[in-house]
């Protein structure tokens, strides 16, 4: 698990750029699926044949990450930036960047500011480096995006780095499309682009599909650390069987047969109510007429920052129960 979710989390791929990321991902499972095509929207979509009489199962996990696309280069050669995704200010303060070819830059703000609480997004800038705005041109552009630069590290079996936000969801994919032997079900593992900015994504590629069954594979909060928000998920106690987020209220079978097939294979699992964000699972759930939806969620310390932390047996422990999801039969 660890040198797959060093390779993705990585690699370059913000939302709309995606490119990068789907081409490792691609490489890594394409030897275990029996089709793979990549749609006009950019998803990643592998297919693995069952046995033709189980359901159709759309298993899906954003690809893409947050970023900072440079909106203006000064005089100076600093770079101003907007948002792509959910940026905060205290995650991205002196923090270090790196572009699509490589180039560097940390991220600071005006230095007149006095109180921490009036930093904006607008009142921040980018440092590649650069003498004056002629010499930044020749690095970057317009419209260019920067994502956090943070190689893997772990620690007593937690891996912390940058876009576990949803590398981890990706690598528990592949992890899960190779373990399978004996799939009963028509499995679609879709990798999504474009999730931090409103689902998208999951939206096209689940129109085409049209499973009978989704379920979304992505991170979720913990509140295991000092005076965190209250809510009952915690790192390494398994993972987390969604309820509700902001986006979907997971459909009662859907739920009841992931709690099934966990306590079939005794590993645990927790139970989360999410009291804001999303998941593909609120677009997926919403396609044509409806379809039944889920999601299996991995517990993540710092979500959003530069160094998110998951545990390894939630990982772990999240491709055993999606193995098991589909090599049996799906009664909803």
């Amino acid at each position: 698990m660890k040198d797959l979710l060093k390779k993705l989390t990585e690699t370059y791929g913000p939302s709309g750029n995606e490119e990068e990321i789907r081409r490792v991902i691609e490489e890594e499972m394409h030897e275990y699926v029996d089709e793979i095509d990549i749609d006009v929207m950019g998803n990643l979509i592998a297919y693995k044949k069952g046995n033709g009489q189980g359901k159709k199962v759309m298993l899906s996990a954003h690809m893409d990450q947050i970023g900072l696309i440079v909106t203006h280069i000064d005089d100076n050669g600093f770079l101003r930036f907007s948002n792509v995704g959910g940026i905060s200010v205290l995650n991205t303060i002196n923090g270090r960047v790196i572009f699509k070819n490589g180039i560097m830059g940390t991220v600071s703000y005006e230095e007149e500011i006095e109180n921490i609480k009036d930093i904006k997004l607008n009142r921040m800038y980018i440092d590649i480096g650069a003498s004056d705005r002629e010499e930044a041109t020749e690095k970057v552009s317009i419209g260019d995006v920067a994502v956090y630069y943070s190689p893997l590290a772990e620690s007593n079996g937690r891996y912390i780095g940058g876009a576990m936000d949803n590398r981890a969801g990706c690598a528990l994919l592949i992890k899960t499309i190779k373990e399978l032997k004996d799939c009963k079900n028509d499995a679609y593992f879709v990798f999504t682009v474009q999730e931090e900015v409103g689902l998208r994504g999951a939206k096209t590629s689940a129109y085409a599909i049209n499973p009978d069954v989704g379920i979304a594979v992505d991170v979720t909060s913990t509140g295991d650390t000092p005076k965190a928000r209250t809510m009952a998920v915690k790192l390494g106690a398994g993972p987390a069987i969604k309820v509700k987020d902001g986006s979907v209220i997971c459909h009662p079978k859907v739920k009841d047969l992931m709690i099934d097939r966990a306590e079939d294979i005794d590993i645990p699992y927790q139970i989360e109510v999410l009291e804001w964000g999303g998941t593909d699972a609120g677009a997926i759930h919403l396609t044509r007429e409806g379809i039944p939806s889920g999601a299996v969620s991995i517990p993540c310390r710092y979500v959003h920052s530069a160094n998110e932390m998951v545990d390894e047996k939630d990982l772990e422990n999240g491709v055993k129960l999606l193995v098991k999801i589909l090599e049996n039969e799906i009664e909803l």
